[in-house]
């Protein structure tokens, strides 16, 4: 049988350690939102230049491809 301060020296290692795996979740977390905003940016800025891009084409004709 386990005394009370057994259980309550268990009870406050478990709890550090969650305590510990919070901090690292959040900074990881952190890290990931910045990458995201990162890559939002990135493709953002693809996206205009795709429409800069497709503005300066000519229009497409209706022709038939020459395999018809």
């Amino acid at each position: 049988m386990t005394s009370p301060e057994d259980r309550l020296d268990k009870l406050e290692m478990l709890a550090a350690e969650q305590e510990r795996m919070l901090e690292e979740l959040s900074e990881v977390l952190t890290e990931q939102q910045k990458l995201i905003d990162r890559l939002q940016s990135r493709l953002s800025a693809s996206d205009d230049r795709i429409a800069e891009l497709e503005a300066g084409l000519p229009a497409p004709a209706n022709e038939k491809p020459p395999h018809y």
